[in-house]
């Protein structure tokens, strides 16, 4: 095939856009962008190929072999996210209450966007500090649940075009612990806490973290920003209860800043994408240069080793024991059909006639790191 022939629809992913456009990009860039970009550009590069090695299974009855190539498992990977989400649903469903919850998200103004870019593991972790504090400070108040949260949050830095947007998404239940933790205090029906109190209280509490922890990013931001007639988004949304709040959290879990499906073709240059409008909730197409699709894509890649999902209260870890007791008062939430289908495991199956199929053989990874091919459909 041509290096110049358009692709377009179901045969089109990020890595052809890598393999086509991505050498240009780095020999204008190379010497600009992190080492930890360079890395995820080859890894999705890799996926599901012959790179990465694999496993070879036979069909007894058809003679039909069939080859699995192994994963990259790089979170910024579009082709690996649907399988870590399965699992996540399986293993996050212990954490879960037979309560309401809802879907708490943070959003830093616009004038931080430049800041939290070049200084991810500072901002990000001041951004989930400032936030997570404001919840617990405001569930305290006996006027809206008086007791202490269990919740977890994720980072998000996309826009729906991809432009850079750090915000931080909650799954709060809709209840507390007393502080004794020997009883339940559920919120207000249809009601956890106030968007312009935790607004507030957010503001606060990024600002004072931000000047102490790092004075010199703290004169970096306009003093505008600070002041009482600037909004600070805070956005609280009902999110279902039981099996549904976790269908509801994975996707804000593993969604990465593209999803293959999106991709609408790549042509002279360009690469268009599809994306829903937040208002209208509608599918608009936009065409970028190739080279500032990349660009887009990769402003979003997150340093190794940074969490993107992180766990307060009692739902932390660390708190299994008042987890258990938790269950007593409220009951544990049963497994649907999903979660118990994705408990099973799938086997292999023939391409041909659907039987499972036997592993036979294992694939070496191919020497060459350059190598790619399209990827073999399990």
């Amino acid at each position: 095939m041509s290096t110049k022939e358009p692709l377009t629809g179901d045969e089109l992913e990020l890595a052809d856009i890598f393999a086509r456009h991505g050498p240009s990009y780095l020999e204008k860039y190379g010497d600009r962008i992190p080492t930890r970009h360079k890395e995820v550009m080859q890894k999705v590069l890799q996926c599901r190929t012959p790179a990465l090695g694999g496993q070879v299974y036979e069909c007894e009855p058809c003679l039909q072999l069939a080859y699995a190539f192994h994963s990259c498992q790089d979170r910024h990977c579009p082709k690996c996210g649907a399988d870590h989400a399965t699992h996540w649903l399986v293993k996050q469903h212990e954490l879960l209450v037979d309560v309401p919850y809802y879907l708490v998200t943070f959003t830093l103004p616009q004038e931080f966007r430049r800041i939290v870019r070049s200084h991810q593991r500072v901002m990000i972790n001041l951004l989930f500090t400032a936030s997570a504090a404001a919840l617990k400070k405001l569930a305290l108040d006996e006027k809206f649940i008086g007791g202490a949260l269990g919740f977890m949050g994720v980072f998000q830095s996309w826009s729906r075009v991809y432009t850079y947007h750090p915000h931080v998404h909650f799954l709060v239940p809709g209840g507390a612990l007393t502080i004794d933790g020997k009883a339940w205090r559920f919120s207000q029906k249809k009601f956890l806490l106030p968007e312009g109190a935790l607004a507030k209280i957010f503001r606060g509490k990024f600002r004072d973290a931000l000047k102490k922890s790092s004075p010199s990013l703290f004169a970096q931001v306009p003093v505008s920003v600070w002041r009482k007639d600037k909004d600070w988004v805070v956005d609280v949304k009902s999110a279902g209860r039981g099996p549904e709040v976790l269908k509801y959290m994975a996707p804000y879990i593993f969604r990465v800043a593209l999803s293959n499906k999106n991709l609408i073709a790549m042509k002279d240059g360009t690469v268009t994408f599809r994306y829903k409008e937040s208002k209208s909730k509608k599918w608009r197409l936009m065409t970028l240069p190739a080279e500032e699709f990349i660009r887009r894509f990769l402003q979003h890649v997150l340093p190794r080793g940074l969490q993107k999902v992180r766990y307060y209260g009692w739902m932390s870890h660390r708190q299994k024991e008042l987890l258990k007791k938790l269950k007593l008062l409220l009951g544990d939430v049963p497994c649907d059909d999903l979660l118990k289908k994705a408990q099973a495991s799938r086997p292999f199956t023939c391409p041909k006639c659907g039987r499972p199929m036997q592993r036979i053989g294992v694939l070496a990874p191919v020497k060459d790191p350059a190598w790619r091919a399209p990827p073999c459909a399990a």
